[in-house]
This record gives structure tokens, C-alpha cells and sequence, in this order.
């Protein structure tokens, strides 16, 4: 009897815990389909201006060809499927605060209310920072390097960039910005949990501007211009991330300290309180 009753609590205990892991399943689940359709949406609402995106996302390019020159379309299909899938994308871009605010209400639960106050920050500060690096890539990097490429054609040579070519590049060099502009965010999250501290990674700088320019390398196509307008920032906004780090540690120390204060008012009162009481007994007691 012991042994079955044993094995029945025991599987009670494990549907318990099963219950939850499928509740957490079936809300993750609701929040990727909310997402899917309003990127869906907003495709459906982008796709008739499909061409004039892809128009806009060209000008950097277009105005660096020589006079009287066009882009080229080498695939079949390619004046059809590169519109599209630049609305896809950018659709994606405008859903991004609201995949955060889902990825959010879905892990904001399990935090701790001081977890909270500094999340939330985090979050609004990397859709600032990966929108800014985007727009860094659009109005700076693209007219220097198509300037540059352009200048560069040897001779003989006609400078007539296809569009898929051009979508595929634009879209990798939008996200390697994009990602790279979350640095700041990235390191005050390395220095909050412990992992590294401001002092370390000042001493670390050199072998950081050296990394900033690998990242650069790898993320970037093979030429100087973009390889250094991402590396440049990169560096930048790693100190940017190391000064608010320490401002965000040291208000973080004196926030221990002030509770550290307070518990140990408590305590002091806490004693007085029991003092006060054994006096008062001993007091009834004569």
C-alpha cells in the first residue's frame, strides 16, 4: 500500500509539473502567431508599395552610376521576388517593438520587481539603438561605399549592380549595424551580472578596438570603408557601455548599502522593541 501510494503522489507531482511547462508552451505558442500575423499585415499593407521601397532603398546606388545608367535584373524573376522581399523584411523592422513587447510580456513574469526597472530600459534602449544603427548604415555608410565602388570600376568596365545582389547587401550591412549598435546594451548586461567589471574591460581596450575591427571584417563585405564605419562605432559605443555601466553599478552598490542601512534599523529597533518589553515585564513582575 505504502509503494502505491508512494508512486501515485509521485506521478501527481510530475503531471504538476508538467502542467505548467505546457501552459508556458501554449503562451509562447499565442504570442509567435500574434507576431506571424502582424508581420503578415503589415506585408499585405506594404506590397503595393513594394516598388517604391525598393526605389527609396536604392537611391544611395543610383545616384553614384554614371549618367544615363540603370540597375540590372539578372534573374527571372527578380523584378517580382526582390520587391517582395524587401516588404517582408521591412515589415519585420516596423514589428520588431512589438516582438519585443511579446518577448517581454512573456519572460516579464519570472523577474523580480527590481529585475523589472532595469529591464525595461534595456529593452526600449536596444529598439532605439538597433533602429539608430540602421539608419547609421542607410545615410552614411551606403553613400561613402557606393561612392567609393563606383570611383573604383576599372576601366572598361560598367558599374550596373543587380538588384538582388544590391537587396542581399543592403540587408546584411542594415542587420550588421543593427547588431552592432547594441554593444552599450550588451556590455552594462556583462557588467550587472557579474561576468566582467568596468576596470577590466578599460584594460581590455586595446584587444576590444582589435576585435571591433575582426567583427568589422567578418561582418561586412571586403572592402576598408564599411569594415572601419562599423568598427569606429563599435568602439565608440563600447565606451559609451562601460561609462553607463559604472554609473548603473554605483547606484546599484548604493542601493545595497541604503538596504543594508535600513535592515540593520529594523534590527536596532527590533531589539529596542524586545528590550522595552522585558523591562516592562520585569517591571509588572515587581
Amino acid at each position: 500500500m505504502t509503494s502505491q501510494n508512494n508512486s501515485s503522489s509521485g506521478k501527481r507531482k510530475s503531471s504538476q509539473q508538467e502542467l505548467p511547462f505546457l501552459a508556458h508552451l501554449i503562451e509562447l505558442r499565442d504570442r509567435l502567431l500574434r507576431v506571424v500575423v502582424v508581420v503578415m499585415v503589415l506585408c499585405v499593407g506594404l506590397l503595393p508599395f513594394s516598388s517604391e521601397l525598393y526605389h527609396m532603398l536604392a537611391i544611395p546606388v543610383l545616384s553614384n552610376l554614371p549618367e544615363g545608367s540603370q540597375m540590372i535584373a539578372t534573374g527571372s524573376i527578380s523584378p517580382v521576388f526582390t520587391p517582395f522581399k524587401l516588404a517582408v523584411v521591412v515589415a519585420f523592422f516596423i514589428a520588431i517593438p512589438y516582438v519585443l513587447y511579446q518577448a517581454w510580456g512573456f519572460i516579464a513574469p519570472g523577474l523580480y520587481k527590481h529585475e523589472k526597472r532595469l529591464a525595461l530600459p534595456l529593452l526600449v534602449s536596444s529598439i532605439f539603438l538597433f533602429y539608430l544603427g540602421m539608419v547609421f548604415a542607410n545615410f552614411v555608410v551606403f553613400p561613402l561605399v557606393f561612392d567609393f565602388a563606383a570611383n573604383m570600376a576599372p576601366e572598361g568596365v560598367e558599374y550596373r549592380p543587380d538588384i538582388a545582389n544590391y537587396l542581399d547587401f543592403a540587408l546584411k550591412l542594415f542587420f550588421a549595424f543593427g547588431i552592432a549598435f547594441e554593444v552599450p546594451i550588451a556590455t552594462i548586461l556583462l557588467v550587472l551580472s557579474g561576468i566582467t567589471t568596468p576596470e577590466s574591460l578599460t584594460a581590455k581596450r586595446p584587444y576590444i578596438v582589435v576585435a571591433a575591427f575582426v567583427v568589422g571584417m567578418l561582418l561586412t563585405p571586403p572592402d576598408i570603408i564599411s569594415q572601419t564605419l562599423l568598427a569606429v562605432p563599435m568602439w565608440m559605443l563600447f565606451e559609451i557601455g562601460v561609462f553607463f555601466s559604472r554609473i548603473l553599478l554605483k547606484r546599484r552598490q548604493e542601493e545595497e548599502k541604503e538596504r543594508e542601512m535600513s535592515d540593520e534599523e529594523m534590527d536596532t529597533e527590533l531589539d529596542q522593541a524586545v528590550a522595552e518589553e522585558e523591562e516592562l515585564n520585569q517591571k509588572t513582575s515587581d
